[in-house]
């Protein structure tokens, strides 16, 4: 391969190392978990019962991530099929790269007595749409990087990659800025937060946001010195040429079984695997009281397993294709889901467990460990399988569509665990309803030819 190809590839896998603290630290592991923590005690201070509270704090959380969902869902193959009619895909990632940036530092602003509740709320939503929106045009990229039977490997390196990041982001956080002790304000390393933060207005904690923006910046930069793009020749018609080619591609998929099963199946199965990433951290903090510097160590096992099998995954899917790794993945976040369901302080499948038992905490980091592996390798054989399904002039729609597909009903599991949890009161069973989203997905699979359509 020549190395300016070898840079290229390189060059696109940064994105993933760039943007991937902002799901470790910023959705699951640091700033979720300590919106939650917030919310909950703002929530019972206003006169909320704990229980209540919980419930409250939960569903709010929900509420950003399904506004931001349906946003994309509705916008993002409009995006992508402008994108393809003009032949310019650069400056929407540095648009979108600028919002994220500004919008991830606005979380900074998340204060211990949840005075900026509701406006770190909307910054989060908006970097949440700004990064999914930089996703869908890098994604895009993807076909270009080398030949059918070379672009498993590659998704697979890249999302590992990705996950490493996350990994080296998170102790970066634990060591140096993360009040790792409650009590004392120090971080893991027994010292005080770096920078001089002050650890009782939760500094060390709050540039979490900061962090993530300066990470996304410094390690975008050989996205941008090496990946290039030949322009394509570009239609005359503007906007309305490209509106006009998306329904034409929007309405082939109704003869499309292939992709339209796999559209319709990624549809359940990614909101499913979304909702464990956005409420994993929340679920650890009410249901089993961790601190969050339990949850961090659990996100560094979870994020170390997701390196470690994602690029498992992706040598799995050269030699066998993407369609038994999604899966495999499915089946065992299924047995996953189930567990932590039938899982308390006090009972596991309805057996008692002892008062005091760690039991539930080594599950849960088992689970997590599990999510982790199942997760990374669910994102990047579903991205491939996407890859089978493109036409190669219509790359950024396609891969509109598939972000469509992942968020269209990207509302329906944040509001289905939000409404189950406000019914039933428990934060516990208010995460059943991924179960039967991953099961709607492995159903759907059926219809998925195992090497896609792309030629359709």
């Amino acid at each position: 391969m020549a190395t300016t190809a070898k840079k290229r590839i390189w060059g696109w896998m940064a994105f993933d190392w760039a943007t991937q603290p902002f799901y470790t630290l910023g959705l699951t592991f640091i700033f979720g978990p300590y919106f939650a923590s917030v919310a909950t005690e703002y929530f019972a201070a206003n006169g909320m019962t704990t229980e209540a509270a919980d419930a409250q704090a939960q569903s709010v959380w929900s509420l950003g991530q399904t506004a931001a969902g349906l946003f994309i869902a509705f916008t993002g193959p409009v995006l992508g099929a402008y994108a393809d009619s003009t032949g310019r895909r650069m400056p929407w990632i540095i648009g979108f790269s600028v919002l994220y940036v500004l919008s991830t530092w606005m979380m900074w602003f998340m204060l211990p007595d949840g005075s900026a509740l509701w406006f770190c709320l909307i910054a989060f939503a908006i970097a949440f749409v700004a990064a999914e929106f930089a996703l869908i045009f890098t994604n895009a990229q993807l076909p270009g990087l080398g030949d059918p039977s070379e672009v498993g490997r590659i998704s697979g390196a890249g999302a590992a990659l990705g996950y490493w990041g996350g990994v080296t982001g998170l102790f970066i956080m634990l060591l140096f800025f993360f009040e790792a002790n409650p009590e004392t304000g120090t971080t893991l390393l027994g010292a005080d937060p770096a920078f001089g933060l002050d650890p009782d207005a939760r500094e060390g904690t709050r540039i979490v946001g900061p962090f993530i923006a300066i990470w996304y910046a410094v390690f975008m930069i050989p996205y941008f010195l090496w990946v290039r793009e030949v322009r394509p020749v570009v239609k005359q018609g503007g906007f309305r040429l490209a509106m006009a080619d998306f329904w034409r591609s929007l309405r082939s998929i109704a003869g499309r079984d292939s992709l339209k099963g796999f559209l319709l199946s990624s549809m359940f199965y990614r909101d499913a695997l979304n909702a464990l990433y956005g409420f994993g951290g929340v679920y650890a903090v009410l249901v089993l009281d961790w601190t969050l510097i339990n949850i961090a160590i659990f996100g560094i096992v979870g994020a170390i397993t997701a390196a470690i099998a994602t690029y498992l995954a992706g040598r799995a899917d050269a030699r066998y294709g993407p369609r038994p790794v999604i899966i495999f993945c499915i089946l065992i976040l299924i047995v996953v889901c189930t567990t932590i369901i039938a899982m308390s302080r006090e009972s596991l499948y309805g057996f008692a467990i002892a008062p005091g038992s760690t039991l539930p905490d080594t599950i849960f980091y088992v689970c997590g460990a599990i999510i982790g592996g199942a997760g990374g390798g669910l994102y990047t054989a579903s991205r491939s399988m996407m890859v089978r399904h493109t036409h190669p002039d219509r790359p950024t729609e396609a891969f509109g569509l598939f972000a469509l597909s992942g968020k269209a009903t990207a509302f329906m599991a944040p509001a289905m665990i939000g409404a189950v949890t406000l019914i039933t009161q428990s934060p516990r069973l208010g995460i059943s309803p991924v179960i039967l989203l991953f099961l709607l997905g492995l159903l759907l699979l059926m219809f998925v030819n195992k090497n896609g359509d792309r030629d359709a």
